[in-house]
């Protein structure tokens, strides 16, 4: 087996008001061409996962590398290059679509045919409208600019893709695509770490399960074993108590 990208071992993370803990002892390992489904019901902590992931927050305790190195030893924004969120509701910065998405690519100093290219092969691959390209955040809807971050995010070509509910906001067809790209992205070697709520999805996606409970990791196992409608039942309970405990 390849060694692995990502390993997580006995993360934490506490609140930084109330001392409270968002994570416990989370461990596991990824490896390239990975496509996890990380499921749970709302507030179970994934959301503050994928952003340790991206050093968007750091961990309490434990040790997380990538690519063999400690993630305090890769400088952030290195290391964002190669490892990319795409948060729920992203910002195209007020930029147009087109700027939106090349600006990361001419920050890394990409020679402008390249940046075009991966633009444009990105923006074919999604069929991003040719139309939404000299628009702006403001001009689009809240689906729109969404596929307008998975574009931006693809397009970087990262080693590491977390994506926090990608397909909130998308219709069934373009739901389908974004997954038949994923796929095929991960057949190249990226590692993707997907975060939703739509079960359908996520048994198109994944290989593999990452549930969490009560922020800890009670399950990390392949995703052609598992009972995807006892699961979905499982995570109804679950915010049903959570919503029961505020009445």
């Amino acid at each position: 087996m390849t060694p692995p990208l990502l390993q997580l071992d006995r993360v934490s993370l506490t609140a930084s008001l109330g001392n409270r803990p968002l994570l416990t002892d989370i461990s596991f390992q990824l490896h390239p061409g990975d496509r996890c489904a990380l499921l749970g019901a709302s507030g179970s902590g994934k959301t503050q996962l994928l952003r340790l992931c991206n050093r968007l927050n750091e961990a309490s305790s434990g040790q997380i590398r990538f690519d063999g190195r400690s993630l305090q030893d890769w400088p952030v924004q290195q290391y964002r290059q190669t490892a990319t969120l795409v948060l729920q509701e992203s910002s195209l910065l007020g930029q147009s679509v087109e700027r939106a998405i090349a600006y990361p690519l001419e920050l890394r100093g990409l020679k402008p045919a390249i940046v075009q290219q991966r633009v444009n092969h990105w923006c074919d691959r999604l069929k991003l409208s040719s139309e939404w390209m000299r628009k702006t955040e403001a001009q689009l809807s809240v689906g729109q600019r969404q596929w307008v971050a998975i574009a931006r995010a693809l397009a970087t070509e990262p080693k590491l893709l977390l994506l926090d509910e990608p397909t909130s906001a998308l219709d069934a067809g373009r739901s389908d695509r974004l997954v038949r790209v994923l796929t095929d992205l991960a057949a190249t070697g990226t590692a993707i770490v997907f975060v939703t709520h739509q079960f359908d999805v996520a048994r198109a996606f994944a290989n593999r399960l990452l549930y969490l409970r009560d922020g800890q990791l009670d399950r990390d196992v392949p995703a052609d074993g598992v009972d995807w409608e006892a699961l979905k039942t499982e995570v109804i309970e679950a915010e049903r108590q959570q919503a029961a405990e505020w009445e």
